[in-house]
């Protein structure tokens, strides 16, 4: 069983960048399918992007070419590179575990992170 830890969220600027970080330990992420997502207050989880092992993405459309997801196997770690954020953005992000990126559900992953906290300001 693979345990997942988010790091790298923080307060940014609108219009400002920001990188997190899912860090595996326990079990090599390269066989899995890793995807974000975010829940914002009072909302529900919402599908932000996800990779496949082989290095294939798939993004929600309200982030298509402002975020973009690598993987670095070496360092067992997925990584969310994220731009021109917009204040709808703060939400807690997390990073999970699954077989197939193409699922935009979260039960379509295993294993999830705590979560890290962005917040964006107008």
């Amino acid at each position: 069983q693979v345990q997942l830890e988010e790091s790298g969220g923080g307060l940014v600027q609108a219009g400002g960048s920001l990188r997190l970080s899912c860090a595996g330990s326990g079990r090599t992420l390269s066989t899995y399918a890793m995807g974000w997502f975010r829940r914002a207050p009072g909302k529900e989880h919402e599908f932000v992007g996800a990779i496949s092992w082989r290095g294939n993405t798939n993004y929600a459309d309200s982030v298509k070419g402002r975020f973009t997801i690598s993987r670095d196997n070496a360092k067992n770690t997925v990584y969310l590179q994220m731009s021109s954020l917009k204040p709808e953005g703060k939400a807690v992000y997390y990073c999970a575990a699954g077989s197939s990126y193409d699922s935009t559900k979260i039960s379509g992953y295993e294993q999830w992170g705590q979560g890290t906290q962005v917040t964006v300001s107008s």
